[in-house]
């Protein structure tokens, strides 16, 4: 057998055009490898960053409840706040009230104590004096009634 130059172009020829075709198909899958490479990266990327920011919504969410509630537990505070100042309050003039009934009760006893003398305990007494008393708590008697009672211990 015998190797013409015919032969031999087409051996080199085809030895060529399979290298060529095999090059270029090597490129083609590389390039095809890498661009579906790239291409997953760039899903996985953005799942992250859709995952991140899932995390970040649900966080502020969480946060905004937080306020809320922190919110509403100021207004309630402020509520008890004025709810206390109002009974202090009230408790003050209860007591300040108590206070001066109770120097009433005791005025009241002193007059009374100052008037013991003068009280005749006889149903229909015509000895008893009319007895006046000031706001100082002073008695003062009349004084008709002061002589007719002396006129009458003398004429016994």
């Amino acid at each position: 057998m015998e190797i013409t130059l015919d032969t031999l172009i087409n051996i080199a020829t085809l030895l060529l055009g399979s290298g060529s075709g095999a090059f270029f198909t090597w490129k083609w899958i590389s390039r095809k490898s890498k661009a579906e490479a790239q291409e997953a990266e760039v899903d996985m990327a953005q799942k992250v960053q859709d995952t991140y920011q899932q995390m970040l919504t649900d966080k502020q969410t969480e946060v905004d409840d937080k306020n809320r509630i922190i919110t509403e537990l100021r207004q309630d505070r402020d509520h008890f706040r004025e709810d206390r100042n109002e009974m202090r309050d009230r408790l003050d003039k209860t007591e300040r009230k108590i206070h001066e009934l109770e120097d009433r009760v005791a005025r009241n006893g002193r007059q009374m104590a100052g008037m013991s003398p003068f009280l005749c305990t006889r149903h229909r007494c015509k000895e008893r004096l009319t007895a006046l008393v000031t706001t100082d708590g002073e008695i003062k008697t009349t004084k008709k009634q002061q002589d007719k009672k002396e006129d009458e211990n003398e004429s016994k």
